[in-house]
């Protein structure tokens, strides 16, 4: 498998992490856990199918994957190619009126979102391009020629830093009184923006705060009231709902 990670232009890193090509020249199946970012992809060859249980669902060339909060499983053909476009936790708005609540634990066509001819037309030039270079390029004109005069919800940014800075363990009527808003317009602009509420967002954050401790030489239960869980029995059925594992056995894996 290959996976190679792509700084984007100057003008799209406020609102873009980074591009990724990711090839795999064998049928395979795997994992996706929740994470805080919005994922553009388009598939220049092979088939994409999301997973559940014994049915499979074959995904659209070009989509988008909203923010979840549960784990995925995926399954590609032989010889597959994608370009994925990984926002950052504000960047959707940049380049569509969608509001990114929409695509909460959703997997949709990119047609629902922006122009089809222009989608037809994108897919077309990746199919015949040859380099990653030359696939990066296509993906940032495109992003390019969509990006909107806006001014992102600094309001919301501040949020964003907050939630990350206490590792997702800040309570949200401390982000209402920290940023001298309340819950509900608050919670309303937060969904727009990001994809989904506060809550989620900070217990997300929190999961992937877990996942980095479990690459540490520590124990469970410090990790448990480290991450500020109740008990070991919440901390072991929120990770599960994330991961489909229990702590125990994924960290044996790592």
């Amino acid at each position: 498998m290959r996976f190679v990670k792509f700084v984007p232009d100057n003008r799209l890193k406020p609102f873009i992490k980074e591009i990724v090509i990711s090839e795999n020249g064998k049928v395979d199946s795997y994992k996706v856990f929740p994470s805080t970012n919005l994922v553009m992809g388009f598939q220049y060859k092979g088939r994409l199918c999301s997973v559940l249980g014994k049915s499979e669902t074959k995904l659209e060339s070009s989509g988008i994957t909203g923010i979840s909060d549960s784990f995925k499983l995926f399954k590609n053909s032989s010889d597959t190619g994608t370009i994925l476009v990984y926002f950052t936790e504000v960047g959707l708005a940049a380049f569509t009126s969608c509001p990114a609540n929409e695509l909460f634990n959703q997997s949709v066509s990119l047609e629902n979102i922006f122009n089809k001819r222009e989608i037809n037309y994108i897919e077309e030039k990746l199919t015949f391009s040859k380099t990653d270079l030359q696939r990066v390029q296509i993906i940032e004109c495109f992003l390019l020629s969509q990006l909107r005069d806006v001014q992102i919800d600094k309001l919301i940014i501040e949020a964003v830093k907050l939630i990350y800075n206490s590792k997702g363990n800040i309570k949200i009527k401390e982000l209402n009184e920290k940023l001298f808003i309340s819950q509900s317009p608050f919670e309303k602009r937060f969904r727009r923006v990001v994809g989904t509420t506060p809550k989620k967002f900070t217990s997300i954050v929190r999961f992937q705060s877990v996942l980095s401790d479990l690459k540490n030489i520590k124990s469970l239960t410090d990790i448990c009231y480290e991450n500020n869980f109740f008990d070991q029995a919440h901390f072991i059925k929120t990770f599960k709902q994330y991961t489909g594992d229990t702590p125990e056995h994924f960290k044996r894996f790592l």
